[in-house]
């Protein structure tokens, strides 16, 4: 029973991520996402009251699979290793995640404020980036260790028009994101 709840919450987090994006976050209601679902309104709130309760469920799971990103990487040794397998790791992260998820989080900062959700996701991301940079990092290291990190969500947000597909986007993120760390 379980595992056809969590099923059908997937199903909704991805159809609702697709209206989104077709339609815009603000375009986009409940009854839309459950139409294209053929499911009825009351089904849909079984899984979520409101379409920011969607987007938030989303959010937690990028947060959680950074935090456990960063529980790791405290227990690692700093050094290139550990900065590599945190961009690999966030790579897998992210690609697993989806581009479309990720491209409606960079084309909708608006309700990630409103949300509360954005300022929690910067600070994260800011550990992250410390943790590959390494203790008592220069600033240039900080710089490339957020722009190799920056390339992995750049992949996903801003190349959704390329004839790439998610395998080929993430390899090449990852080839320069491992270049950029090169420079530490």
């Amino acid at each position: 029973m379980d595992k056809r709840r969590s099923d059908t919450r997937e199903r909704i987090r991805t159809v609702a991520m697709e209206l989104f994006g077709e339609r815009g976050y603000d375009k986009t209601s409940l009854r839309e996402i459950a139409d294209r679902l053929g499911v009825t309104k009351a089904a849909l709130y079984y899984h979520f009251r409101t379409k920011e309760d969607i987007v938030v469920s989303l959010s937690e799971d990028l947060r959680r699979g950074v935090d456990d990103i960063v529980e790791w990487a405290r227990g690692e040794p700093p050094g290139r290793e550990r900065g590599e397998q945190i961009v690999l790791r966030y790579g897998a992260l992210l690609h697993g995640l989806g581009r479309s998820m990720i491209r409606f989080w960079s084309e909708n900062q608006p309700a990630f404020r409103d949300l509360g959700i954005g300022t929690g996701l910067r600070y994260e991301f800011r550990e992250l980036a410390d943790l590959v940079a390494g203790p008592d990092p220069a600033p240039l290291a900080v710089f490339h260790a957020r722009q190799a990190l920056l390339t992995i969500s750049w992949s996903l947000s801003m190349m959704g028009d390329l004839e790439l597909d998610d395998a080929q986007s993430n390899a090449a993120a990852t080839r320069l994101a491992l270049d950029i760390l090169a420079r530490l």
